[in-house]
């Protein structure tokens, strides 16, 4: 990606995507909801533009979320990383779309369910800002093993969050006009 040669659309694009993951991770957040909405724009531009454009939004994302009012976002980079390069993948093979959509997002999830287990159970001993962690807690007082509560919770909150992601996005980018997609295509 030549930075000389990024047009002022596709950098506004990358704002408004930033502006989405940070806003609905401020709802999760606010909330307590127990998925995260904190990768829609990550997920919209990767599919929009490509993967390498997710990878900077979802760090942006982490970045400015981490600092202003949610510091375990900061760790979580590399989840977004992971979303980012996978999203534009999935929907450059066309696993975004109709009944390959839900192997294209547990695809993405499991990567990133990974990635976001391994920072959450080692790093944070499981408890994080997200509400998933009271999930986590409940299911270790019944027993279950700590780390494996973590990969559990984080595998089924991030394959509903991206879920939820995509089919917000797909009908988005569907419903742009043509003569945008070309645009962004040959800047």
């Amino acid at each position: 990606m030549d930075v000389k040669r990024i047009s002022t659309i596709k950098l506004t694009i990358v704002g408004v995507s930033i502006a989405l993951n940070i806003i609905g991770t401020l709802i999760a957040f606010s909330f307590k909801i127990p998925i995260l909405m904190d990768s829609i724009g990550t997920i919209m531009i990767s599919c929009l533009i490509g993967p390498m454009y997710g990878v900077i939004t979802g760090i942006c994302s982490c970045i400015i979320s981490g600092v202003t009012f949610d510091i375990y976002s900061l760790y979580f980079a590399p989840v977004q990383i992971f979303v980012g390069l996978l999203s534009g993948i999935m929907f450059k093979w066309e696993f975004m779309k109709g009944k390959k959509r839900l192997l294209g997002v547990l695809f993405i999830s499991i990567v990133s369910s990974f990635t976001g287990a391994v920072i959450s159970a080692f790093t944070f001993n499981g408890i994080t800002s997200s509400s998933s962690s009271y999930i986590v807690i409940l299911l270790s007082s019944l027993g279950l093993n700590k780390i494996f509560s973590v990969f559990l919770v984080q595998v089924l909150m991030d394959y509903i969050d991206r879920l939820l992601a995509v089919s917000l996005v797909i009908p988005v980018l569907a419903a742009l006009p043509v003569t945008l997609k070309q645009k962004l295509v040959r800047n």
